[in-house]
């Protein structure tokens, strides 16, 4: 009998292979080769959570009434306790009934608010340099993308004069990320007002991703803080970068209950919810004094040194006035662009550092190194990197 050929979708064509899925495939092959790669290309939290929230998570696992599945909207002393925590840092009032969604991670809720909002053909403004997730799933659900351009000379934010320039009459959603990664740029809140108004202009949905807004920062800002953002935005959050649990898959999303409805309405056809002891461990976590973010944050300042070290080492160029868990260096003019000097650095020193072509055309010039490594081999990259 004859086998008929199997043709996968359409929308396959229109990405790749996450790019640190491949490469960490090649930095495997490296290692089992004994190279011993020292990894500072992903932002994936070393350090651990709190003990108490350790502790919850293990006492509630062993309860015998905690392993059904759970509402769809999570249970609400976790929204309550997400209300709470944009209460105290960002001062924005949220109900916890209706304004706030728990999601099983950030990335997850790209998906979930693209498909909420998106048709095919529908366009998206997505920046460059930016997160690579909200061009796949973009391009996964066939809408336009358009880039807008972020650059070093306009301090990585929205040039309006320029979006206003572009066809926007079928976009229906923007994504933006402050802080910003990859380039550590913090928002400033007039910054976040031009976006509100924009958005309300041109009936654009703003998206703001903020998973970033504890690390290295004492002054932490939502988009929501601005007076009638709800109305237009969505913000994104997430545990898994200020609170060192990233595995956990314990993320939200803030706006109005319409646009929180919508999105539940895809959420629930597509996942059944968190397990019921994360979600009561993450509640303690939230309810974390600011000691826990300023123990965390020194840390990470010691790491930043050395990470800035090896970025002088190999003659990157840095603003000192980056945050978040990553340093964003210009390359020097010697290398054609930021993946030569990566695969260099790979290769004849056993380091990576994640090149800045991966976030678009605008970060051809760049490489981005992680901060989520131990402070001694850190020390052994700059050694190495001083060795090549």
């Amino acid at each position: 009998m004859e086998i008929k050929k199997i043709i996968p979708a359409r929308r396959l064509n229109t990405i790749s292979e996450y790019f640190f899925s491949k490469k960490l495939n090649e930095i495997n092959r490296m290692d089992a080769q004994g190279a011993d790669v020292i990894n500072l290309g992903v932002g994936n939290p070393d350090l651990p959570p709190s003990k108490t929230t350790i502790d919850i998570l293990c006492h509630f696992a062993q309860q015998a009434d905690v392993h059904g599945y759970q509402p769809y909207n999570g249970i609400l002393e976790l929204r309550q306790a997400f209300a709470g925590w944009y209460k105290q840092y960002y001062r924005v009032n949220l109900n916890p009934n209706v304004e706030i969604q728990p999601l099983i991670g950030s990335k997850e809720g790209i998906l979930h608010i693209s498909l909420a909002f998106l048709n095919p053909g529908d366009s998206v403004l997505i920046p460059n340099p930016g997160y690579i997730t909200y061009r796949t799933v973009s391009n996964l659900i066939e809408a336009k993308v358009i880039d807008y351009d972020l650059v070093e000379t306009n301090n990585w934010h929205p040039d309006f004069d320029e979006l206003e320039k572009l066809d926007l009459s079928k976009v229906k959603l923007m994504w933006v990320n402050y802080p910003n990664m990859p380039t550590g740029t913090l928002a400033t809140k007039q910054l976040f007002q031009k976006l509100v108004d924009f958005g309300k202009n041109h009936n654009i949905v703003i998206c703001n991703d903020n998973p970033y807004s504890f690390i290295l920062n004492e002054t932490p800002l939502s988009i929501l803080e601005i007076e009638g953002a709800k109305d237009i935005c969505i913000e994104l959050n997430s545990l898994s970068k200020s609170h060192n649990m990233p595995g956990w898959r314990i993320a939200m999303l803030a706006s109005n209950k319409l646009f929180v409805q919508w999105i539940l309405k895809i959420k629930s056809n597509i996942d059944s919810g968190q397990f019921k002891p994360m979600m009561l461990a993450a509640i303690q976590s939230l309810q974390a004094p600011k000691e826990w973010y300023t123990t965390i944050n020194k840390i990470y300042r010691q790491r930043w040194k050395i990470v800035k070290e090896i970025m002088n080492t190999l003659n990157c160029t840095i603003n000192p006035q980056q945050f978040g868990m990553f340093i964003w260096g210009k390359i020097p003019n010697n290398y054609k662009n930021g993946n030569d000097l990566s695969n260099k650095i790979l290769h004849q020193a056993n380091v990576f550092i994640t090149p800045g072509f991966i976030f678009g055309s605008n970060g051809n010039q760049y490489i981005r190194a992680s901060l989520c490594c131990k402070e001694n081999r850190l020390k052994e990259a700059l050694n190495r990197i001083k060795n090549i």
